[in-house]
């Protein structure tokens, strides 16, 4: 059975699975499902039509489908919803989607949020990320999987980071980043392959070969960007990395971030 303290606050009509723990002064919402064995540890607000999957550890202070910080918010009712197994700590913020943005933020499972970090409206975060403490998303973000986002790190809204990268602390990003990817600097700027992650997801040292010497001839070989882009498709067959960055830059509407010295 669930276990509700006294001192909380569970609307009717919210579902709370089996097994979970709500703790002192929590406030849950009527259109909010929260999964089977997870923790609300104290001072834990949901709200909206959100769902919050199994196993999932909620520290005190956090803010889960408030509205979506946006001029055109009617007070629609809208959606979060995060998946298995994620930590969730200290005064993070997540917010529910708007209308005209598809009307639902998501979060993966696996995810690991420190302390004040937010996700904003309409983003879509995928499975088995960090986001460090104060790491921030403005809204319509899509994230890929296995994405670090250093501390106090910010993303402009719209912004795409493919799977596997690298973001490096106090950076300001502000353009589209390539899959497997490592950026750093104030704004941020791309200075190589997150190749320690890869290491982690069992690249060979032979794929670690290949897909360097993609990333060199794509982003420092001669001629401009958009030559080199072109010499690179036939590229595509020789990884699986490889033909994901192209079809990352394909479908691509926004800038690249690139590195400092690329044209």
């Amino acid at each position: 059975m669930s276990k509700i303290d006294p001192t909380a606050r569970v609307a009717d009509g919210a579902v709370i699975g089996e097994g979970t723990e709500i703790g002192p002064y929590c406030i849950i919402g009527p259109n909010v499902v929260i999964g089977t064995n997870c923790k609300l540890i104290g001072h834990v607000h949901v709200t909206a039509q959100t769902t919050i999957g199994d196993d999932c550890t909620i520290y005190p202070f956090a803010s889960l489908g408030t509205p979506p910080q946006s001029l055109g918010y009617r007070g629609e009712l809208t959606q979060l919803r995060i998946g298995s197994s994620c930590t969730i700590r200290e005064s993070v913020t997540m917010n529910a989607g708007t209308v005209a943005g598809g009307g639902i933020t998501t979060v993966g499972d696996r995810g690991y949020f420190m302390n004040c970090s937010h996700v904003g409206h309409d983003c879509h975060v995928g499975n088995d990320v960090i986001f460090a403490t104060s790491a921030t998303l403005g809204g319509h973000c899509e994230i890929g999987d296995f994405v670090f986002i250093g501390g106090l790190s910010a993303v402009h809204q719209f912004t795409r980071i493919g799977p596997q990268v690298m973001v490096g602390g106090v950076c300001g990003v502000r353009d589209d980043i390539i899959p497997f990817g490592l950026v750093n600097g104030q704004y941020a700027v791309l200075e190589g392959l997150n190749l320690i992650g890869m290491k982690r997801r069992k690249f060979t040292k032979q794929r670690l070969a290949t897909v360097r010497a993609f990333y060199q001839k794509l982003f420092h070989g001669p001629g401009t960007f958009a030559e080199r882009l072109e010499a690179s498709r036939p590229l595509a067959g020789e990884d699986p990395a490889i033909a994901e960055i192209l079809d990352f830059i394909g479908k691509g509407k926004r800038p690249l971030c690139l590195p400092a010295i690329a044209k």
